[in-house]
């Protein structure tokens, strides 16, 4: 006899469910779903599906994730799709070119580590996980047709970033227009009956509900989160955008890049990116509307709870001290990297140094930096773009607010 689940009551279930949700789409709906799961016994089927585009993840991705694990820890089954087939097409979503496909072997070498990543933040006992090259690669031509006629190309036209292209002339290639059917085929496989996406993917998940009902399915309800934004407070969190705070990083990186975020961003950054519970939601929020306050504390707060969420407590109490020797102190950090200078050349210009030890992609962006007050060579400014440095002995370079390296004559 199959064991039943417990859950909470439903009204407890969708306190948590909302929390930091964009929409949920049709919230009756979910309801309905909950009291027929908690009458039964029976878990509900949560997807998410993922692309595995790139080996690494950071709290951007973290988001839904996070969102994945509550429905975890409300007893639900949690399905992590990994879209070792539809990498090889590419999302368009939120693209405004074709985005380029990645063969099966890169999708597959990416997706071990993605799960290895998530389970940082998902039970992994409890997670299952496929691929939908299981039932996406035995598709036969026919069957893809057939598939394509269940929607028409005014609907998928409808689609932001597909009318953006289609007015501004831009290409869109006929796979582009496949991949929504591919997603909405992966609610089908595994009857999905909720399924979790960004704020960009509410166009696919929608298209999911529609081919679910064509197939006899009985409809997901969709579940949108917001795209963080990244540490410079403008863009989405992203790697193209440098502004991102990856979830394998060093806890110093973490505590780092976490005391950058603007001030604005700090109860989102709590309410998307942590686990902390509602009250201490609430006192964060408390905390910031107070103006005696001062909001770098609850900064640093943050700063160590996302070390010691991806970390340890030790390493984020290290991770403090070592940014308050750094940046409070003065000091400079024990570990810091080396590079070796050839003492046949008696002196170097401080942007090709810059260049050089990679601490900037481009004469042009050296400029900036020192144009921005942000090098320093042993705790001197430098703020002339002409200034040589004499290669005479040990030196450190600062360039931004982390960025140390020492300098070695061979």
């Amino acid at each position: 006899m199959e064991e039943k689940t417990s859950f909470a009551s439903v009204n407890e279930q969708m306190d948590l469910i909302k929390r930091g949700a964009v929409e949920i789409i049709p919230e009756e709906e979910l309801v309905k779903k909950l009291t027929k799961s908690k009458e039964s016994g029976k878990p509900l089927n949560i997807k998410l599906g993922c692309d595995p585009t790139r080996p690494d993840l950071h709290l951007g991705h973290s988001v839904v994730l996070r969102k994945l694990a509550q429905f975890q820890q409300l007893g639900h089954q949690v399905i992590l799709i990994i879209g070792d087939f539809t990498g090889m097409i590419g999302d368009p979503s939120g693209r405004n070119a074709t985005r380029p496909p990645l063969s099966l072997e890169e999708a597959r070498f990416n997706a071990d580590s993605y799960i290895e990543q998530a389970a940082k933040i998902l039970d992994a006992k409890k997670t299952k996980i496929v691929f939908n090259s299981e039932w996406l690669g035995k598709m036969s031509f026919e069957d893809v047709i057939k598939l394509s006629s269940k929607y028409t190309v005014a609907r998928m036209l409808e689609r932001d970033d597909f009318t953006k292209r289609f007015k501004g002339g831009i290409p869109i290639s006929m796979h582009e227009i496949l991949y929504p059917l591919a997603q909405a085929m992966d609610s089908v496989a595994i009857e999905s009956d909720v399924e979790l996406g960004g704020t960009d993917q509410k166009f696919n998940l929608l298209v999911g509900r529609d081919i679910q009902r064509e197939h006899g399915v009985e409809p997901q309800v969709i579940l949108t989160m917001p795209l963080l934004v990244g540490t410079d407070g403008v863009e989405k969190m992203s790697k193209s955008y440098d502004n991102y705070i990856g979830i394998n990083e060093s806890p110093k990186d973490i505590y780092g890049k976490s005391l950058s975020i603007p001030d604005e961003l700090i109860y989102t950054y709590y309410e998307l990116a942590t686990d902390v519970s509602s009250v201490e939601l609430q006192k964060v929020k408390e905390f910031l509307a107070d103006k005696e306050n001062n909001p770098r504390d609850i900064k640093r707060a943050l700063a160590r709870k996302l070390v010691e969420m991806y970390h340890n407590a030790d390493a984020a109490v290290n991770a403090e001290a070592e940014f308050d020797e750094i940046f409070i102190n003065k000091g400079i950090p024990d570990d810091i990297p080396e590079f070796q200078i050839n003492t046949s050349v008696k002196e170097i210009n401080i942007i090709d140094l810059i260049v050089d030890v990679k601490f900037a992609p481009s004469k042009g962006e050296a400029r900036r930096l020192i144009q921005q007050g942000g090098v320093s060579i042993d705790g001197e400014k430098i703020s002339d773009f002409s200034t040589n440095i004499k290669i005479d002995s040990h030196k450190i370079l600062k360039v931004g607010k982390r960025k140390f390296i020492k300098l070695i004559c061979n």
